[in-house]
């Protein structure tokens, strides 16, 4: 590979953002392109992020102009697929979660990945915090039994623009669930393993004053059952107008308490006859994510990465599962499943 590894943005948006302000700084990078159906929006960012990189309105044409070593994809969920056109070409690449709304187009851009045994990440940047790592290792000798958290927030707003065009609209997002609580989803499959069964729990029709066009719950609980035998009570909620929305995460063992809250994940763990341990979650997690990426691609090593395409596409297995109970009502069983 060449001293720089050449990299290009698909989706040029606020997370797109979130990922290049680390990459500016890594010296292994070059910006060589940036792509949005809003060509305008791709010029702005190269005009702040780069000097020499191209900008192009349409995917295919980019990778049919560029030679790039990775690609980062920042796409709302329902604007996923041009990644087939990186997976066509071998091409490694970085997506935002969730990876897809539809599963099906999941699992194809999956099997192009392993037939070309494409390296991936998918950005479930929790993962790389260390007191995530650290609660991993020491489940493995003590098994979670209980489970609880998500995210909870305000009614979204009238405003017109930016994430409210989509956010807003399940059949745009998927809802809160798969869309914003795909992370908590993820660090328990993460920590606890596969999910067998779910039983989702929507709520309608509560919240006033929305924005037209609002058609996700106002409020989900969403019951998991594991393959090994753990139970989880994941919610997702936009009502907290009051105050009092929260990120968080508890993890309860035998002997271990992980209690992980705020964006970042910050860990106060509590172990029987050891002191408790606070440790703060990293605010530069993207640039931690991203770097190592970078670092898998140029080493041609996966070890580097924390959560690859396919054990993305499990987690949005559970996602969806989740919004086909809240629709039928009843319990949904994953293909995963062994129990």
């Amino acid at each position: 590979m060449a001293d720089k590894t050449r990299v290009a943005f698909v989706g040029c948006g606020g997370i797109a953002e979130a990922h290049l302000k680390g990459l500016v700084k890594n010296e292994q990078v070059e910006l060589a392109g940036f792509c949005d159906v809003n060509l305008a929006r791709a010029d702005e960012i190269s005009k702040k992020y780069s000097v020499t990189a191209k900008t192009f309105g349409n995917a295919e044409q980019m990778f049919g102009t560029l030679e790039i070593d990775a690609v980062f994809f920042c796409l709302p969920p329902y604007a996923h697929g041009s990644e087939m056109e990186a997976a066509k070409r071998g091409i490694p690449f970085f997506v935002e979660k969730p990876i897809d709304l539809h599963l099906e187009q999941a699992e194809r851009i999956a099997r192009a990945i392993k037939k070309k045994k494409i390296l991936t990440s998918v950005g479930y940047m929790n993962r790389y915090r260390k007191g995530v790592q650290l609660v991993r290792d020491l489940i493995e000798q003590d098994q979670p039994i209980l489970m609880t958290g998500g995210w909870i927030g305000g009614t979204p707003s009238g405003e017109k623009g930016g994430i409210w065009n989509w956010w807003i609209r399940k059949e745009k997002s998927g809802g809160q669930f798969l869309e914003q609580v795909t992370h908590t989803v993820d660090l328990v499959r993460f920590i606890s393993g596969e999910v067998s069964q779910v039983h989702a729990f929507p709520a309608k029709g509560l919240n006033k004053a929305i924005p037209q066009g609002y058609s996700i719950e106002d409020a989900s609980v969403v019951s998991m059952k594991f393959r090994n035998g753990a139970v989880a009570s994941l919610w997702a909620s936009c009502s907290a107008n009051g105050g009092g929305g929260a990120v968080s995460l508890n993890i309860f063992a035998n002997s271990t308490t992980a209690l992980f809250t705020g964006w970042e994940h910050s860990l106060r763990l509590l172990r029987k006859g050891v002191d408790p341990v606070e440790i703060k979650g990293e605010e530069n997690i993207f640039e931690v994510e991203d770097n190592s990426f970078i670092e898998a691609v140029r080493k041609n090593d996966p070890s580097h990465i924390m959560c690859q395409y396919e054990d993305g596409l499990r987690t949005l297995e559970v996602t969806v599962a989740a919004n086909k109970s809240m629709t039928s009502k009843r319990p949904v069983r994953l293909s995963n499943a062994t129990r």
